[in-house]
């Protein structure tokens, strides 16, 4: 049995960021939920330590998928979503909703796990771009020169190694030099040049409602090369668009395809991420009829994806056996023993995150490196406008956040962005005209353009 290898990059970082590291940098952007965020560095953690065992022990070491149980707005996305940053794993977020039972019209469950791979062809792709993007920067340049000064012909009345003829070639030389050296400089900038741009749209169809080409089995860029290969036009272009058109097409020849498919399949296998949201909206009570019939068959459905299985995509066949699973829901109305017995087996780490309340609020609107303080103040900066927030004014703010959360739907975080929308939303509306000015929002100024509001349960209900 050949020795598994996690992807080098993955690896290295892995080894790199230890579960108190891990949780440390979820800190800088997720407040609280220390519950989840050191079940999710263990989980990452435990793919270095996979990788350091004999060959035949790795392949019996089985990640240990995640349950997350916690209302919207709590940051269950969010720390799937930076986990994968840290191990420059690929991740993919889907909606457990969105799929049907096998003879229903809707997505099949495997398309969760293509969708796994082109986005692990992306990165790769992206990153064999980067380790050749200086030669096909080289290239593209000399192809450029040749449009901006094409070879002179070869004159009949002298030979090759005449001395004219060698004063001509030397001639052009110096010639494209200076061109060269003006290219470098920004100074032909504004000239238009004419190139050959390849159309790289694939024609979009159907052959079933519901189905693409791909998920039916039927490899049409196979059995007509000739119509998938894009046609040719020519484009008039400034010469920074040029470069940078013809510096992709050069990158794209410098690309070994196949080797960034097959480094793209290694990466899904062994260091991929599903994030399953929405897993209670396919938890069916037992004898339920009706709709609740097709969820436990979509449950059915992703099983073996979990357990582990081949899946065909036109990359090559991928083994689920060690990609990792996070699956979240807010299980208001369900409870995740509804879920089918083989399936919540699958799921034996179960993390509870808890509501968000005032004294939470508060610290995401300043703590995290994108707090939304920071963003907007970012924003408005950009209009020539100083914004600056008291502490009170974003204490009161996270009061009224809170407040209303306990009078209508308990949104979580999510309602600070529609609470400080609804605060700055005459600033923003002036705040071309304001240039120049520092604005301080304080909590005087939040209760005038909030109080009211927040106070009426209608009102609540509609705006914020």
């Amino acid at each position: 049995m050949s020795p598994i290898y996690l992807p080098e990059q993955t690896g290295s970082l892995a080894e790199a960021l230890t579960p108190r590291d891990i949780v440390a940098e979820l800190d800088k952007y997720v407040v609280g939920q220390a519950k989840a965020k050191r079940a999710v560095a263990i989980a990452l953690r435990n793919r270095y330590r996979r990788q350091r065992l004999p060959a035949d022990m790795a392949e019996e070491v089985a990640p240990k998928n995640i349950l997350m149980i916690g209302p919207t707005g709590v940051g269950k996305t969010e720390i799937a979503r930076r986990l994968a940053r840290l191990a420059q794993s690929p991740f993919v977020k889907v909606e457990a909703s969105k799929f049907t039972e096998v003879g229903y019209v809707g997505r099949d469950v495997e398309s969760m796990v293509r969708d796994l791979v082109e986005i692990a062809v992306k990165m790769v792709r992206q990153e064999r771009e980067t380790e050749v993007l200086d030669k096909a920067r080289q290239a593209a340049e000399e192809r450029l020169l040749d449009l901006l000064l094409p070879p002179a012909p070869g004159s009949s009345s002298f030979g090759e190694s005449s001395t004219e003829a060698q004063f001509a070639r030397e001639q052009a030389s110096a010639t494209r030099e200076k061109l060269r050296e003006q290219l470098k400089a920004g100074r032909l900038d504004a000239k238009v040049v004419e190139i050959e741009v390849r159309d790289r749209g694939m024609p979009s169809f159907e052959l079933i409602s519901g189905s693409s080409v791909e998920e039916i089995g039927v490899n049409l860029r196979d059995m007509l090369p000739g119509f998938f290969q894009g046609r040719t036009r020519r484009r008039r272009l400034p010469v920074p668009e040029a470069l940078e058109q013809l510096t992709q097409e050069e990158a794209q020849k410098l690309i070994d395809m196949e080797g960034v498919s097959k480094a793209a399949l290694e990466r899904v296998e062994q260091s991929g991420i599903i994030f399953v949201d929405e897993i209670d909206k396919i938890s069916g009570r037992e004898g339920s009829q009706g709709p609740d019939v097709s969820r436990e068959g979509v449950q059915r459905d992703i099983l073996p994806i979990v357990e582990g299985t081949t899946v065909n995509t036109k990359h090559g066949m991928v083994r689920t056996d060690h990609i990792l699973f996070i699956a979240a829901g807010a299980f208001h109305v369900s409870k995740p023993s509804d879920l089918i017995p083989e399936l919540q087996g699958r799921f034996p780490i179960r993390v509870e995150l808890e509501a968000l309340g005032r004294d939470d609020f508060i610290r995401i609107l300043t703590e995290p490196k994108n707090a939304l303080i920071t963003q907007y103040v970012a924003l408005l900066k950009t209009e020539g406008v100083e914004l600056t927030f008291t502490p009170d004014a974003i204490e009161r703010i996270a009061e009224l956040a809170a407040l209303v959360n306990e009078r209508t739907e308990n949104i979580g975080a999510r309602r600070l962005h529609t609470v400080l929308e609804r605060l700055l939303d005459e600033v923003s509306f002036h705040a071309p005209e304001l240039g120049g000015r520092e604005i301080r929002i304080d909590a005087a100024y939040v209760d005038r353009m909030l109080a009211d509001i927040a106070r009426s349960d209608d009102l609540s209900r509609y705006i914020l």
